[in-house]
């Protein structure tokens, strides 16, 4: 395979700071890629230089002749004046370039034939068929509205069809599964599957990392890592390099140790052997150790008692400008449930949570709250941040102390357990990185408290450290969480029931995970879920990609590999077993809470 892009030695420093530490990569034609590292670590710098969009203090990158690249940015970069379509044809300049081209020059041109070829292997006549089918299955808004009317999340669409249209030889994309349905998520994964070109791709989405990546790239303390393999293998790996790390580190110091004791006796350094272990001894002293990742320490205050009545909903419906998204939903909420609400977007998910907290009115039937429930609501849009303003100022607000159940926290303090540095802390939020804000946004928000926790998109944009963080402190909370997320992992894990809108105004409770209602579902008569309606595209997935479909994965394996995890029949044997065949670094690994889902057995899930 040849070379399509290197980066050599490329440094990138932000005030004293190097994100990118004379690093290099290389990236091969037909690769299919994952870039991870925390937040503020420079995966988004790193992506703007691939595209050219930004160049490095010091170093080369090196592109192959006519490589045509495309790139979804976490910001979106979408012309306001235009309409959806007009902007999504943009994304295919350079095909239609050549398109007016090739219908302008005379038929015995000499270039004539260079272009029909060219066009034919960036499928160009076939553009308008594609940009209607991934119009259609990233449910973009209708291709006259303009984008300035657009909210969001359809901007993110938008966006993402743009980027998927073209065909381009390098596909770049910055979390292209925020504010993506679960069928979304599916058809994405199902046209990188078939994706002719190589793709770097940075998410949170772990069985989306699983399911498409086959070379994990870590970019840790300004240096990249490779690992070959899904997210699964490289954790593994990962865990094996660290292991290492902290042998070799540990012989360090044992030597140090010893030589220390030895150089405060005082000896001369006159014979060439002395100087010989002075020298080794000041050589080992001057390295510098493994870098530790911290990990964020995730607080949620302590909540007051729940009383007996939480919330209970009676027949409840709700229209938005004439239009009903459900009706005749009745349920009650209990202390201690974790519930996740899935389903399309548009369906009236976020509608529901403000239904709940009294933000909207219900269109029929009843909402009652307990006297002694206390909401804290996170929505998808969370707070607005003040550009101006340092972090500390963003979450002190004049006091210097965050209230702590019955105690006090300093803000500073309160601040570190979200993995803010003393540095970072006296930041200007406008220098912040993506990730770093939303550390910011949920340390704000949640600093006040409240008994029953409700979170609209809460995965967005955090790095995979920080959401196992989120996760367990989910899971350890006291009181009741509602959590709308079309994170599969995250549900998994986090939640006890699920809430699924399944279309034609039906929300359906479920007891168990995500994984479970889906299995339920099947053996009901219904769609198994993503996995089970990307047969139905097949059609449409061989015209975009020129190929037929793969059908990797089946039934519950859906898009997870866990490395000799699963049995035949999909079910997770369990974590004691996996041990057992494991080294040591690997069972800290595969036991450690947060890193995959509870296995489930037959009892399990009968008593579920």
């Amino acid at each position: 395979m040849s070379t399509i892009i290197s980066a050599s030695e490329i440094t990138v420093r932000y005030g004293d700071r190097a994100i990118l530490d004379a690093t290099t990569l290389g990236i091969q034609e037909g690769e299919r890629l994952g870039l991870v590292g925390r937040n503020g670590a420079g995966k988004t710098t790193f992506l703007r230089i691939l595209a050219g969009l930004q160049s490095p203090d010091s170093g080369e990158v090196a592109r192959q002749r006519d490589l045509v690249a495309s790139y979804l940015p976490q910001d979106f970069m979408l012309d306001a004046t235009k309409s959806v379509e007009e902007n999504i044809r943009d994304g295919a300049k350079p095909v239609l370039d050549l398109i007016v081209e090739f219908e302008s020059l005379p038929h015995d041109s000499k270039r004539h034939e260079f272009l029909e070829h060219r066009i034919q292997a960036l499928e160009g006549w076939t553009l308008d068929t594609r940009i209607e089918i991934a119009m259609a299955h990233l449910n973009c808004p209708a291709g006259d509205r303009r984008v300035d009317t657009l909210s969001g999340g359809e901007k993110r669409r938008v966006a993402m069809c743009r980027a998927m249209v073209s065909l381009p030889d390098f596909l770049i994309l910055d979390e292209p599964t925020n504010h993506l349905d679960p069928e979304s998520i599916e058809w994405v994964a199902e046209f990188l599957e078939e994706f002719h070109g190589t793709f770097l791709v940075v998410t949170h989405d772990r069985y989306f990392l699983d399911r498409v990546v086959k070379r994990m790239i870590e970019l840790s303390d300004g240096k990249f890592f490779s690992h070959d393999g899904n997210y699964t293998e490289y954790l593994l790996a990962k865990a094996e390099r660290q292991s290492a790390d902290a042998t070799v580190e540990h012989k360090r110091q044992m030597f140090l140790k010893k030589e220390l004791a030895w150089v405060r006796q005082g000896p001369r350094a006159q014979r060439s052997k002395q100087k010989d272990r002075f020298e080794r001894y000041y050589d080992e002293a001057a390295k510098s150790g493994p870098v530790i990742e911290e990990d964020v320490e995730l607080c949620i205050p302590p909540p007051p008692q729940l009383g007996n009545r939480t919330v209970e909903l009676s027949n409840l419906g709700m229209s938005i400008g004439g239009k009903k998204l459900f009706s005749g939903f009745s349920y009650t909420f209990e202390n201690g449930q974790r519930i996740g609400v899935c389903g399309r977007n548009g369906l009236g998910k976020t509608t529901l949570l403000k239904a709940i907290i009294g933000q909207l009115p219900p269109t029929e039937g009843t909402v009652k709250t307990g006297q002694l429930t206390k909401f804290n609501y996170v929505d998808q849009g969370r707070l607005q941040l003040n550009e101006e303003r340092t972090v500390m100022d963003e979450v002190a607000d004049g006091t210097e102390f965050v209230q702590w159940g019955d105690a006090k926290l300093s803000v500073r303090s309160y601040l570190k357990r979200f993995l803010f540095s003393d540095d970072r802390i006296l930041t200007l939020v406008k220098k912040l990185s993506g990730g770093e804000r939303s550390r910011l946004l949920l340390a704000r928000i949640l600093k006040s408290g409240g008994n029953f926790l409700i979170l609209d998109e809460p995965t967005n944009d955090l790095d995979l450290p920080t959401l196992r963080v989120l996760e367990e402190a989910l899971i350890a909370f006291p009181g009741m969480v509602l959590v709308v997320s079309h994170d599969r992992y995250f549900l998994n894990r986090v939640c006890t029931d699920i809430l699924a809108f399944e279309g034609d105004g039906k929300i359906h409770h479920s007891v168990g995970d995500y994984d479970y209602y889906l299995e339920k579902k099947k053996k009901s008569g219904g769609c198994g879920g993503p996995a089970e309606c990307r047969h139905s595209c097949h059609e449409q997935i061989r015209e975009i990609s020129g190929t037929l479909p793969r059908c990797r994965y089946e039934n519950k394996q859906a898009a997870q590999t866990f490395v000799q995890g699963t049995t035949r029949t999909g079910r997770h044997r369990s974590a004691n077993s996996r041990c057992r065949s494991r080294s040591r670094a690997h069972r800290r690994l595969v036991c450690r809470p947060g890193i995959f889902p509870q296995a489930r057995g037959e009892g399990e899930s009968a008593h579920r």
